[in-house]
């Protein structure tokens, strides 16, 4: 909780002085994420990094692609959105979530999960509602909504590609944390140098009005709590109940909300608080829906008798079949 907290305020302090570098800001965001699993990896054998495998990268290419474009949406979204807001300009992760995971099963959501999404998404069409008396500021952009929205499938797609993706790292959540870090880092280095965001920097450097050491620490703190952040995530749904964490999850919503009003004046409204509040509820019931399901009977299998072309593709439907607990979570 502390992490992701920390995360969000220092994300949203550098976004407020650098608005024009948020991909060179992510970029260096995720090359410290690599070179402190390489570090950790030095210490400690728990931490395994993977061979650089051209075979296994093309196998990752969706979940990294989805990953980074996420993340760039997620950014934008926080640069656009007051730092209270931005729970609720995500606010539909858990329906998307649900709809993709459908989607891609072929397989209709009970009646009891599709009433969670209902409230989760009743939670954000009330934050989103037009309010008069809101000062300029505080009112959200459509522009901002937009990149809050496309965040959310996108993290709702890629809860979808892990699934798929980690057989291909040994079924190591380390491994596939590394292969994203490093792959996104690649994938946003193009687009951070034609949208010529270095050469930005170097302008600002010239303005006395800018607050370098703001930047600079900023992309330091939020590169290494970004890692902790991926560790404490593992350990979360390593030790704890679904419902816990979700609790967790909820409180941290609520002290983000409060921080933001206090750390950076945002403008805090019924209709912000009764989203907030709806939203939460209907994550929680949710949560409490999927831990009350007994395992799904997993259907047996041969792979013995099938093909080497097609093994590795039935493994994964197998994978599929899995009881699902903790990695249906929503963040």
């Amino acid at each position: 909780m502390f992490a992701a907290l920390v995360m969000v305020f220092v994300n949203k302090a550098v976004l407020n002085s650098s608005p024009d570098v948020p991909l060179l800001f992510l970029f260096i965001q995720l090359i410290i994420a690599v070179l402190l699993l390489h570090a950790t990896a030095a210490f400690s054998a728990r931490i395994e990094i993977p061979r650089l495998d051209l075979h296994v990268a093309r196998k990752l290419v969706p979940v990294v692609t989805v990953n980074i474009v996420g993340l760039v949406f997620n950014t934008l979204c926080l640069r656009d959105v007051e730092a209270s807001f931005f729970q609720i300009a995500r606010g539909l992760v858990l329906p998307l979530t649900i709809a993709v995971s459908s989607t891609t099963t072929q397989t209709a959501p009970p009646g009891r999960v599709l009433v969670a999404a209902g409230i989760v998404a009743t939670g954000f069409f009330v934050g989103i509602a037009p309010e008069g008396g809101l000062p300029s500021a505080a009112v959200p952009s459509t522009l901002g909504l937009f990149y809050g929205v496309l965040s959310a499938l996108f993290i709702a797609i890629h809860s979808v590609l892990v699934k798929a993706s980690l057989p291909h790292c040994n079924n190591s959540t380390i491994q596939l944390a590394y292969w994203t870090n490093a792959g996104s880092a690649v994938i946003v280095l193009p687009f951070m140098l034609l949208n010529r965001e270095p050469a930005k920097v170097v302008a600002m450097m010239a303005d006395a009005e800018w607050n370098m050491k703001v930047f600079v620490w900023g992309s330091l703190i939020t590169g290494f709590f970004g890692f902790l952040l991926c560790i404490a995530g593992l350990l979360s749904i390593k030790v704890t109940s679904p419902i816990t964490h979700m609790f967790s999850s909820a409180a941290r919503s609520v002290i983000q909300t409060l921080l933001g009003v206090g750390l950076f004046h945002d403008v805090l409204t019924i209709n912000r608080v009764v989203s907030l509040v709806v939203i939460s509820s209907g994550t929680m019931y949710y949560t409490w829906v999927k831990s009350q399901e007994g395992p799904p009977p997993a259907r047996p299998v041969d792979l013995e008798a099938i093909g080497n072309g097609d093994r590795h593709r039935k493994e994964e439907e197998v994978l599929w079949q899995a009881p699902e607990k903790d990695s249906e979570r929503t963040d």
